[in-house]
């Protein structure tokens, strides 16, 4: 397996969140090309191929595991009802 680079401390770490696809978005530095590597448990490892240097992570689902942990159950989502009145 190739070796990873982790730089010094960024001074830039930029964070997205999606909510409504419910993932999160770490990017050291400015976003940049970048393949992803799965590390499990819903974590991606975004790495730049020709210096191997880790530039960014992304995370799914952070907000539907944390309150699955906090409840010890997956919570409740409440999908809209669509109505009709008659007269």
């Amino acid at each position: 397996m190739e070796t990873l680079n982790i730089s010094e401390k960024k001074n830039k770490i930029k964070w997205d969140y999606d909510a409504e696809a419910d993932v999160l978005y770490i990017s050291f530095g400015n976003p940049k090309d970048a393949e992803g590597v799965d590390i499990g448990e819903g974590t991606i490892i975004r790495i730049q191929p020709d210096t191997n240097e880790i530039i960014g992570v992304t995370i799914l689902n952070p907000l539907h595991r944390t309150l699955s942990t906090l409840t010890g159950k997956y919570p409740l989502i409440r999908k809209k009802k669509n109505s009709s009145f008659t007269k």
